[in-house]
């Protein structure tokens, strides 16, 4: 079976010092992971990045700090026939946002809305191990500033 490569955009949502993580409460099996969506056609990766976060978190005060990098990962043990060609972005939040909130995703022609429950993860050694190589270009965030 050939696969298929799909763009996608991975956001590390920081503020200061802490990374925006979720869980999923409805899917209990789920693992930890960071926003991340596909590019849809047309769209600018800059673009994609600032809506797939806002779609995810409901947070709008967003700035793009930094292009990580470009990894691919290989979705066939999750049982998809993908290949995901991942652009990592670093995302500052200017706004104020509470230490836990669920936000309900309903984009991605999705019959019913995802739950998610967000938390912020103290940087470097706070943060969990986060699903499907999400967490591979966390050591390029810079929070120093």
């Amino acid at each position: 079976m050939s696969k298929i490569t799909v763009d996608k955009v991975v956001g590390y949502v920081t503020q200061r010092d802490k990374l925006l993580v979720f869980s999923h409460p409805n899917s209990p099996g789920a693992r930890i992971q960071v926003p991340a969506g596909t590019v849809e056609a047309g769209e600018s990766l800059n673009d994609a990045i600032l809506r797939v976060v806002r779609e995810e978190t409901g947070l709008s005060d967003l700035n793009i700090l930094s292009f990580l990098g470009v990894r691919e990962y290989d979705m066939s043990p999750l049982g998809k026939a993908e290949i995901h060609r991942r652009h990592f972005y670093h995302v500052s939040f200017l706004g104020e946002a509470p230490p836990t909130w669920v936000h309900c995703e309903t984009s991605g022609g999705r019959s019913e809305p995802i739950a998610f429950e967000f938390f912020w993860a103290e940087l470097p050694n706070g943060v969990p191990d986060l699903i499907a190589g999400q967490g591979e270009l966390l050591a390029g965030l810079d929070v120093s500033s």
